[in-house]
Formats: C-alpha cells, structure tokens, sequence
C-alpha cells in the first residue's frame, strides 16, 4: 500500500461512532473524521461494526475495520475493489472472565445463597443452608478455539476443570481432548458445561439442534458467548423448559433492536421467564478495558494505513 500525504479521512458508523473522541486521542497524525452522510463519500477508512450494500453506495474506503472480532453482519461482495478488512479482538479477558462467573453461578448458586441469608432468623437461615456444588473435576467443552477459547481454557485449568475443544484443525493445545466439527457428537455427551465461542457462519448456523442437545447430560449448562444463531431457537427453548438441559447462560441474541424496528424482542421464546436460564444483554464483554484495546489497535492500523505499511488482523482483500 502507497503511504499518504493528505490528513487521513475516516468515518466512524453505527456502533463506532460514540468512541470518534478515543479514537482521535490515539492519532498522532493529521486525520479528518468526516460526518456520516446521506451523499456519496471518499474517505480512507470506516469503522463500523456492519457494511452492506446501503453503506458502500455511501462510501468508498480503502479500509474497513470493524471494533470487534465479528465479520457477519459484512456484504464483502459490496466492497470496493482492493479494500481491505481488518477485525480486532482483545475481548477474550472479561468473555473469559463472563463464562467462569457462569460457569460458578450454576454450580455455586452464590446468589440464592445469598438471598437466603437472614439475620433475624439466624437460627433457621443457618439450619436450612444447602450444599451446592464444585467445579473441580467438571468437564467443559469449547466450540471454538480461538482467542476466546484459549482464554476459558487458561481459567477452566486453573479450577481444576477438564477441556475438551472442537476447532476446525481438530486441534487445540493445552486442552486434555480436541476435535474437528466432525467429532462434536463425540465430544457432546461427556460435557459439563459447553461453551459456544466460534464464529456464524454458513458451516455454524444451526450447528447445535435438537439432535446435538439431546446427546448432553441432562446435567449440563449451556453457556453462549458467539452468536444466538449457532444454536436453534426452537430446541434449545424446549431443552430448557422440558428439562433436558439443567440450564444456561445467554448473552447473545436473535434479534436486536434497529432504528427501523426499535420494539424487537431479543427471541420469540420466553427464555427471560425460565428459573433455569441466566440472561444478560450481550454485555459479556463490555469494559472499559475492552474498548481502550480494541481501539489502540485501531488507531495502529490506521498509523500503518497512512504509511503505507502492513496492517494487522486483515481477514479479507476485495479482489
């Protein structure tokens, strides 16, 4: 790539666009953030998280980076010959942090515990405790093994808990079992607690389907952390609320809310409703450190962008 010699013009969209103000602390060069526009635009890069054929009659870039380590909600055939698409990552430490906090809910039940502490009724608070379970020697299973699930499995280890992990070379070091996709039936009935942290794709869209649920214990947890849509809606709802899964852990979702369709409900079952089920609003990742990270990063390949130079974490090169 041909350094540049002009203020580097960016336009930060979507969910980007509230961190323009850290992005711009990070620019040790002359830039130009250019205002979303209803007009056509050059600009030399757009940060958003999605880029479809409605964003690429709006602009053409140089460079697409997305915040984040997701590429499913890009056209990539809208892109503009020779465009470049960066990700970045630096969420696997508070996901990984989310799922042993899951993980630990389940077993522990801390909250409960604490509910049903009661001063004035010492006596019977004291003489009624439960006992709850442990961790160590539990099993978990990762599907996927890439930053996030390196990170789960540093963690997992140091509670005493067995990996197993499905990636798609079949291997995953540092784990006590790995497979490819081929072998999640293996994999499956031997869980304690499965993990979901591989990306959507047209291979993963459905991957874990009434048939996959009902090879795992009725003992195990569910815990998703990658997209809603590797698992069916329909069978895992049913697993929940029939009793063949002990529980879950979901923070992503079906649907999200749009300015088109502010009232869109984040499933079309109740999963909310379920005592079993542990909901949060895709929030697994959301620190402060999260975004200090990623957008070092961003402001890195930005820097290399206006050199010239060779950027990081590039995922696809418009032909």
């Amino acid at each position: 790539m041909e350094p540049l010699a002009a203020p580097l013009r960016i336009v930060m969209l979507d969910v980007a666009l509230p961190q323009q103000a850290r992005l711009a602390k990070l620019l040790a060069f002359p830039h130009e953030f250019v205002a979303p526009a209803d007009s056509r635009q050059v600009v030399d890069a757009v940060v958003a998280l999605r880029f479809g054929a409605a964003q690429a009659q709006l602009y053409s870039t140089r460079l697409l980076h997305l915040p984040g380590a997701g590429a499913d909600a890009v056209d990539f055939a809208s892109l503009a010959s020779g465009c470049r698409v960066c990700n970045v990552f630096e969420h696997e430490i508070p996901i990984a942090e989310y799922v042993l906090t899951a993980i630990l809910a389940h077993t522990l039940g801390y909250q409960p515990m604490r509910d049903a502490f009661d001063a004035d009724r010492w006596q019977e608070s004291y003489a009624a405790r439960r006992m709850h379970g442990e961790v160590f020697g539990k099993t978990l299973g990762l599907v996927g093994f890439g930053h996030i699930g390196q990170a789960v499995t540093q963690r997992a280890k140091a509670f005493g808990m067995a990996v197993h992990a499905i990636s798609n070379s079949g291997k995953a070091p540092g784990t006590d079992w790995a497979g490819a996709t081929a072998q999640l039936a293996r994999m499956l009935p031997v869980v304690d607690f499965l993990v979901m942290a591989c990306p959507l794709t047209e291979q993963t869209r459905g991957l874990i389907g009434a048939q996959q649920l009902a090879l795992m214990k009725p003992t195990a947890v569910l815990i998703n952390i990658g997209r809603a849509q590797l698992i069916d809606e329909a069978a895992l709802y049913q697993a929940l609320s029939g009793g063949r899964l002990a529980g879950a852990t979901l923070d992503v979702w079906y649907d999200y809310p749009t300015p088109e369709r502010p009232d869109a409900r984040p499933a079309s079952f109740p999963f909310a409703s379920l005592p079993n089920v542990h909901c949060t609003a895709h929030s697994c990742a959301w620190t402060a450190g999260l975004l200090e990270r990623r957008y070092a990063v961003i402001a890195d390949n930005l820097t290399r962008l206006r050199r010239g130079s060779e950027l990081r974490n590039v995922i696809f090169a418009a032909p």
